[in-house]
């Protein structure tokens, strides 16, 4: 099979693509015949080098759609459609950029879909962060006002479709002329985002926001603060902006009296919970909607990441393993 293998940190040219043999597929595990993956900022950041725990050679990739190819235990039937997030995959052991992988049981989802592999390839990780963030992180509830803080992004994207469909008031931020997109994926309102938004907030909900969800990271998330309102929730569940910490952070500065900060970075316990078919078939449906911002073959995975590095995708980027059926 090919694997796209990381040998050591570097730029989108350090992945080189090789032969292996199939894993050897044990009792408790399934083996995936990958049909596409999507690119997430987390492979970004081990392959800069950022993932001290990751240990060389290494297969990124933290989810994988596609078909069962083995399992031992009947857990699952061969040909079944299933999907794999997280749970170490890329990172304790090789992950989705490859042809087949081989995954524990307990993080596997199976469901059905006439869908193309170049939309199922987009949904998992998207999804379950996006989902589990609103849900888990935020408890939104219909009625209330979101900001999104980075929304175009593909979690972005997909977290104003979901809100919109529960009856949220969503408000999204680029840095870049992004109106036309983001009202078309759920937002009511569109705020260009030079760095500081907490005035331009206000002018459209007096009070605040009820919930954030914070996608740029630590370089927004003092501003995201103060764009809330008291009682309200901030939830950094991503770091577009390339930053992982906040220098000389003073709790009693920066974070505004009864607003509540959270995070959320989900896990396979938020995959397993998430309504995953629902999602499926909504999507299916046209009644949520998800951007695709690019798809890529496999064998332009170095193209793919420089891409991803630039934030220019303004949407998922799917890599597939083959052509679509």
């Amino acid at each position: 099979m090919r694997s796209i293998v990381l040998d050591a940190p570097g730029g989108p040219e350090a992945f080189r693509i090789e032969q292996r043999a199939l894993p050897e597929v044990r009792s408790g595990e399934v083996l995936i015949r990958v049909r596409a993956f999507g690119l997430n900022r987390s492979e970004l950041f081990t392959r800069q080098g950022h993932s001290p725990g990751v240990t060389f050679p290494r297969v990124l990739g933290i989810e994988a759609v596609g078909v069962v190819a083995a399992a031992p235990d009947g857990t699952f039937a061969v040909g079944q459609q299933v999907a794999t997030v997280m749970g170490g995959m890329g990172r304790a052991f090789d992950g989705g950029y490859a042809d087949y992988v081989c995954v524990p049981a307990g993080q596997v989802r199976a469901f059905r879909s006439d869908l193309p592999w170049s939309m199922l390839g987009a949904l998992p990780e998207m999804l379950q962060t996006a989902w589990g963030a609103l849900f888990r992180a935020l408890r939104l509830s219909a009625g209330e006002r979101l900001l999104i803080r980075g929304g175009t992004t593909s979690v972005g994207l997909a977290a104003a479709a979901i809100a919109k469909g529960l009856g949220v008031e969503v408000a999204a931020t680029s840095r870049h002329d992004s109106e036309v997109l983001l009202r078309a994926n759920g937002a009511r309102h569109f705020i260009l985002d030079p760095g500081e938004i907490a005035d331009a907030v206000r002018s459209i909900w007096p009070s605040g926001a009820d919930k954030v969800l914070e996608l740029v990271g630590t370089t927004t998330l003092a501003d995201s603060l103060a764009a809330t309102r008291s009682p309200g929730t901030v939830c950094m569940a991503g770091m577009v902006g390339d930053r992982w910490s906040l220098a000389d952070f003073a709790p009693m500065d920066v974070i505004p009296t009864a607003v509540s900060l959270t995070t959320y970075s989900g896990g396979v316990e938020d995959f397993l919970a998430m309504p995953l078919q629902a999602l499926v078939d909504e999507v299916a449906a046209d009644t949520l909607s998800v951007r695709i911002g690019a798809t890529f073959p496999f064998e332009r995975i170095v193209e793919a990441h420089r891409l991803m590095e630039t934030n220019g995708a303004q949407g998922k980027i799917v890599m597939l393993t083959e052509g679509e059926e």
